[in-house]
């Protein structure tokens, strides 16, 4: 089943990181489709919002760059990648509100939060430990919410094991 992705990020994305909850200000709480943020956009977000989305931003930008894509590491950091380029027109990743599409080829999906991951109808999981499960078929990896406490430099460095381990 196909269904429209939300959130921010380009339609070409190849890797989705889904979350339970959304910015809560401007246009973000009904937003109904999927969209590349404007430069500064991120920055206005984190400003205008509780610490809570400045670490979201800062952890999926840590894993990016400890992913290593060629386009990320060009940034020359995971924090200038985060303020040029994280999110916006050109990049290959997406934040997304909705539910997982497993329709989409070559995307790897990275739910985040073992209880979200509950709420949502997934294919049949493999729990690794107690904080990552996969689903080798679909290219999807349940784990912590991005935040430093669950989402630690360690389980970061886990998260980019099992994503590489999608690639042929």
């Amino acid at each position: 089943m196909s269904t429209v992705p939300i959130g921010f990020g380009c339609d070409n994305h190849e890797l989705a990181l889904y979350i339970a909850n959304r910015p809560p200000v401007d246009d973000y709480p009904t937003l109904d489709h999927l969209r590349p943020l404007a430069a500064g956009e991120l920055q206005h977000i984190v400003s205008h919002t509780s610490n809570h989305w400045r670490k979201v931003f800062n952890v999926y930008a840590k894993f990016l760059f400890a992913l290593a894509p060629p386009q990320v590491l060009a940034a020359g950091s995971w924090q200038q990648y985060r303020d040029r380029s994280l999110l916006q027109l050109g990049c290959t990743e997406a934040l997304l509100f909705s539910a997982p599409d497993f329709s989409r080829p070559g995307t790897v999906h990275i739910v985040a939060g073992k209880t979200y991951g509950a709420q949502l109808d997934l294919p049949p999981l493999q729990w690794l430990d107690s904080h990552f499960a996969v689903n080798v078929e679909q290219r999807l990896v349940v784990c912590p919410y991005p935040d430093y406490r669950q989402l630690s430099n360690e389980r970061i460095d886990r998260l980019v094991e099992l994503v590489k381990a999608f690639s042929p």
